[in-house]
Order: structure tokens, then sequence, then C-alpha cells
């Protein structure tokens, strides 16, 4: 599960849009449990100084993101990551899940090419979870608390928090699966 959080003002498109949340959970496909967590905030480089309505939105304060890692040294530390767990060591054993595909097909891509940053082969493809839910239930969702609330699952956490949406976009695909049998298969992709 992957769910990146970005610099943003109140009715206004900022570019270059900065990741300063970048959480990601290993999920076994088997059991659904998390075994693994990569969680960390990212320092913005150029809108440095987050805005009022971004912290409202996100629950991200200015005192999360000074000092930590840019988005460079992130991504070094994630690769390190996706290797320790052994998410690389064959291909098509792991795939991102996402909850629309702003993260990997919007967001990451722009950045990097704004940085020239290299984004990993990896990162390309994934599974869109509103995708398969309508797949699923023939019910296009606004997101995850639509999904949440047809599953009568509760949603926990803060919504706009990385890490707390990528926990909930766990209980969708549980529920996909274990109620609707529905067996994911990549749905998204940018090259």
């Amino acid at each position: 599960m992957l769910d990146f959080e970005a610099t943003c003002e109140r009715n206004k498109q900022i570019k270059p849009q900065e990741i300063i949340e970048f959480p990601c959970l290993k999920v076994n496909s088997e059991t659904f449990l998390t075994e693994s967590i990569f969680h960390q905030c990212v320092q913005p480089q150029i809108h440095n100084q987050l805005s009022t309505f971004c912290t409202e939105l996100t629950g991200i304060i200015q005192g999360m993101v000074d000092g930590q890692p840019y988005l460079e040294e992130t991504m070094q530390s994630f690769d390190r990551w996706m290797r320790a767990e052994h998410l690389l060591d064959e291909p098509g054993k792991a795939i991102f899940v996402t909850c629309g595909d702003w993260d990997l097909n919007v967001m990451l891509p722009n950045q990097c090419q704004y940085f020239n940053i290299i984004r990993p082969e990896y990162m390309k493809t994934w599974v869109n979870i509103k995708r398969s839910f309508s797949d699923a239930t023939g019910i296009w969702p606004k997101g995850i608390v639509e999904m949440l609330r047809y599953f009568k699952i509760p949603h926990e956490g803060r919504l706009h928090s990385g890490i707390d949406d990528c926990k909930n976009i766990v209980e969708v695909l549980k529920a996909l699966a274990e109620q609707k049998g529905y067996v994911f298969q990549a749905n998204g992709h940018c090259p």
C-alpha cells in the first residue's frame, strides 16, 4: 500500500507539488497482515513552508518535515527497504496498491522529472484500488471512505494522513478479496 501526501494550497495548483509524506506498507497477500512499514516525512525543497491548508488537510506540521531527507535521499532509503524486504527478488512478486492513479502516475513522475531523479522501474506499475473496486462492484468510488462504507468498515485514523490511508486501503483490499472473491492484477502503468 502506498499513499503519498504532498504540498498543497487551498484552491491553487502549485508547481512543483512535492511529496511530504512517503508511507508504504508491505502486506501479505494471503493473510492481509502488515509485515513491514516504510514511513518517512520528506522535506520539500521549493515550497518549503507548508501552507495552513496543507497542515489542516494532512495533519503534517512544519516541524515534521524540517530537517528530514529530501525526496532523492528518501527514494534511496525506500529502495534499500524494498531490497531488505525481498520485494525486488522476483519480478511480479510484489506490486503497489494505491487509491487512484495520482501517486504513481502523476505525483512521483512529475517530482522525479522536476528534480532529475531516476524513477525506479518497479514504481511504474500498480493496482488502483478504485478501479478494482469498480470492477468488483460496478460502482466507481470517490475515495477510501466510500469504499469502506460499502463494506460497512469504519474509517480508522485521519483522512489524508498517508499512513492512515494506507491502513484503510488494506481493509478495502481484504474485503474485496474475501467478500467479493476479487483477484487483483495490475491496472495502472506509467512509462
